[in-house]
This record gives C-alpha cells, structure tokens and sequence, in this order.
C-alpha cells in the first residue's frame, strides 16, 4: 500500500509517495481500496501551509474505491460497495485507506466510480453554495468566478437547472466557450474587461444578488461593486490569494451587504445533511442535468507533475489521480 505524505509546508517537491502498513479497521470504520483521487485547488493550500497543518501528514479530501474489509459493528456498509467521501482528516492520495463511515457515502450502480472522485468535493460545495449558503429562486440572475474551471463547469449547470441566469467570469479567451458550454448566459474574460462594469450593464444598473467567488484576491472589490442592496457576497476559495482584511465601513456597510466564508464542514456535519447533500448531487447527474467529463488523470506517482499543473491554471476541468 502506498500513501502520499508532507513533512512540511512547501512547493510541490515535498510530495512524498511512501510505502505504508495499514492497521485493521476498528468500530465503525471501512478498508477502502481506492479506485479514484480527486484533485483539488484545496489541496495546494494544504500542502503550501495557506491552511496550516500538524506534521506529517496526508493529503486530499476526496475519493472513491471498492469496501474490502469492515470493522466491528460496521451495519450500513458491507464488502464490495461502492463508496465516496470528500471530508477530513486529509489522506486520500493514498493507494488504500481507513476510514470512519459516518462521513461515507455509497455510490449509486449508474455512478461510474471514477467520475464519482472528481463530485464529492465540487459537487457537494455545489450543493450547499445553491441550496445553503444562498438558496437561489428561478429566475435570478447570479455571478460564478472562475466559471470554466472544476466547481465553476458543475456548479453553472447545476444553477441554470435551478432557473438561474448565470453569468460567469473567466480568465482567458479559450474558457470563454467552455464556461458557455456548461450553462453560463453571459461569460466575462475578467483579465481583458472591467467584470463590475459589465455585470452592472447586464443587469441595468441593478446589480446582483448574490456572487461565488472562489478566486479571491483579485476579485472581491470589484465583486463588492456589483452587488445589489442587502446582496451576499460568498467567498469560498483563494485562487489568486488570500483576501485581504475587509474594510467593513468601506466594503460592507454602503450597501448593507452580507459576507460570508463557508466550508463543507458547516454544512454536511451530519448524516443526514450528507445523505440529503449525496443523493441530490447523484440525482443530477444520473438525470444528465448536470454532465460531467474527466479532463485528465494522473498516476500517484505523477502527483507533483498535478499539482505544478493545477497551480499553473492548466487543469481546466475536473482531474483525477489514479491509484
């Protein structure tokens, strides 16, 4: 069995595949043997130290695999299902792993296992940005950042078969049809185009609802001006960088605008929250409302190669890493 581990904050040369020994699970814990990794933005601000870590330590949050042994008192799982997660303590880059249940879920038969990797993490932020965070109605018009990116392709699907007028940003010329291709209305090449001014034209001066801002840094005073009265501004990722400290009085108070920084821990913290979260993620797919193609794989052994690609904006889509 095999496992990639840091023993500090770094660049991708610190990634280190090792050969490891795994216990016996215990109560309410599964043996997966993992079939596929999702790679993830998150997993470069793990392993740089932007969220900080007690070291050595693991990396990834998601994967899916095969049940090969159960622990005791194990009766919701069984040998041989199909299973999924996206949560912490980090370790999915690993070739096989314990696992606690109560933060798995199981995968439906039409789920390719594979495809199953790449949902967990984006499909289920998805999930609680549209119906948690902001619930969006039909009919309003929202704001996605990076909108060609892996959450940006699932969630303006997802979004436009909620009713929403989606429109999205992006950051070079060759995104542009592929955000319009998974469901933006409008798409802005923020790196050639002031994005406020435009929203703001889009939207006849009205401004917006509610904004998805997975960049970060870059975006959110520009973000701040094409919000609506009593707007949300949800930020959940720091593409481009950290935010800076905001300026309530300046930023906030104008406009009477909500802030908030959510995370999947808030809102898929218990069983049913996952359950409800899983079943409606798989609901859209299997529907086809939501469609969903793998841009690459990588073996474990190529993981620095993924996480130079994945930090140098050439992963356009959702990516896997292969056991």
């Amino acid at each position: 069995m095999k496992a990639v581990k840091i023993q500090k904050a770094g660049g991708p040369e610190i990634l280190e595949l090792q050969n490891i020994t795994l216990r016996k699970p215990v109560k309410d814990e599964v043996l997966i043997e993992h079939v596929a990794i999702g790679l993830n933005y998150i997993d470069t601000y793990h392993r740089s130290g932007l969220y900080p870590l007690i070291f050595p330590s693991g990396l990834g949050m998601e994967a899916s695999g095969i049940i090969t042994e159960v622990g005791p008192d194990v009766s919701n799982f069984s040998v041989g299902d199909k299973v999924a997660y996206a949560s912490v303590p980090l370790g999915a880059y690993s070739t096989h792993r314990i696992f606690k249940t109560k933060s798995l879920v199981k995968v439906p038969d039409d789920i390719d296992l594979t495809l199953a990797a790449t949902l967990m993490t984006k499909g289920l932020t998805t999930f609680y940005l549209l119906h948690k965070t902001y619930p969006v109605s039909s009919g309003e018009t929202i704001l996605f950042h990076a909108a060609a990116g892996g959450v940006g392709q699932i969630f303006c699907q997802w979004a436009k078969s909620l009713g929403c007028k989606v429109i999205g940003t992006v950051g070079s010329d060759e995104k542009v049809e592929l955000a319009k291709k998974n469901g933006c209305d409008e798409v802005i090449n923020y790196s050639k185009e002031d994005f406020s001014k435009k929203v703001m034209e889009l939207t006849d001066g009205k401004g917006l609802p509610v904004i998805y801002d997975g960049v970060g840094k870059s975006t959110f005073e520009k973000s701040v001006k094409c919000l609506k009265t009593r707007g949300m501004m949800i930020s959940f990722g720091n593409a481009s960088g950290a935010l800076d400290p905001i300026n309530v009085p300046k930023s906030l108070q104008p406009k009477g605008l909500f802030f908030v920084r959510p995370s999947m821990g808030q809102y898929l913290h218990t069983r049913e929250e996952l359950n409800e979260a899983s079943e409606t993620l798989f609901e859209k797919i299997s529907s086809g409302k939501v469609k969903v193609k793998i841009f690459k794989k990588y073996k474990l052994d190529d993981v620095k190669q993924a996480h130079i690609d994945i930090e140098s904006r050439k992963i356009i889509g959702p990516a896997v890493i292969v056991p």
